[in-house]
């Protein structure tokens, strides 16, 4: 089973990963967990990350520049993706292709039936091939709140200074609300909206059901 935790930066993905991880560990499945964007493991990840903390002159001003570097980045996972379903019984990924999609939208002022995530969906599971979550977990918390965490988290952490993205409140809000449409409308598979008080255990025996 390949499952999905999607949200905005600072949401809580991380922890919730790791609480499902725990969750399905307790049921005797077998699990293991990658995370999205692979920095310091994928070139086009690092380059992506240096363009958003103002590296590369204006590659980050291009939308689409920006998510072929993360979909290249995803793409490069691809048959580790493949092996770890094969290998386990749940693969949980902290960010995948509705990441890109919502984050696209959102800095394009596009809703979530827009030309660009139709195109991040035709790149990243036609052209690239990436398999299609079983499950795509939306944590859906207040924007106000993930900033915060945001701000804690990149104090706490010398490597994560916030980037363009996280520290672009606007962005942040519309990303949001790009999100909660791709999941009303089942994008790319079913989707299950999360709280930010949701029991990870309670989840993981809902996602199994």
């Amino acid at each position: 089973m390949l499952i999905v935790i999607e949200g905005l930066d600072g949401a809580g993905k991380r922890t919730l990963t790791e609480g499902l991880r725990a969750g399905f560990e307790a049921g005797d499945k077998s699990v293991t967990t990658l995370a999205f964007p692979r920095y310091g493991e994928s070139v086009h990840a690092d380059l992506a990350a240096e363009a958003l903390h103002g590296g590369h002159g204006d590659l980050a001003d291009s939308v689409y520049a920006m998510a072929t570097l993360f979909a290249l980045d995803r793409a490069g996972a691809r048959e580790e993706i493949l092996r770890r379903t094969d290998r386990y019984d749940v693969v949980i990924l902290d960010r995948y292709v509705a990441s890109n999609a919502a984050y696209s939208a959102a800095r394009l002022h596009q809703g979530a039936d827009g030309d660009v995530v139709a195109w991040v969906h035709d790149l990243e599971f036609g052209r690239f091939a990436l398999p299609r979550p079983d499950w795509q977990v939306l944590l859906d918390v207040p924007v106000e709140l993930a900033e915060q965490r945001a701000v804690s988290r990149a104090a706490q952490e010398s490597d994560r200074a916030r980037d363009a993205y996280e520290r672009d409140g606007g962005l942040q809000r519309r990303t949001g609300a790009v999100y909660r449409a791709l999941a009303a409308a089942d994008w790319a598979g079913r989707w299950v909206v999360a709280a930010p008080d949701v029991v990870p255990a309670e989840l993981a025996g809902n996602l199994l059901a």
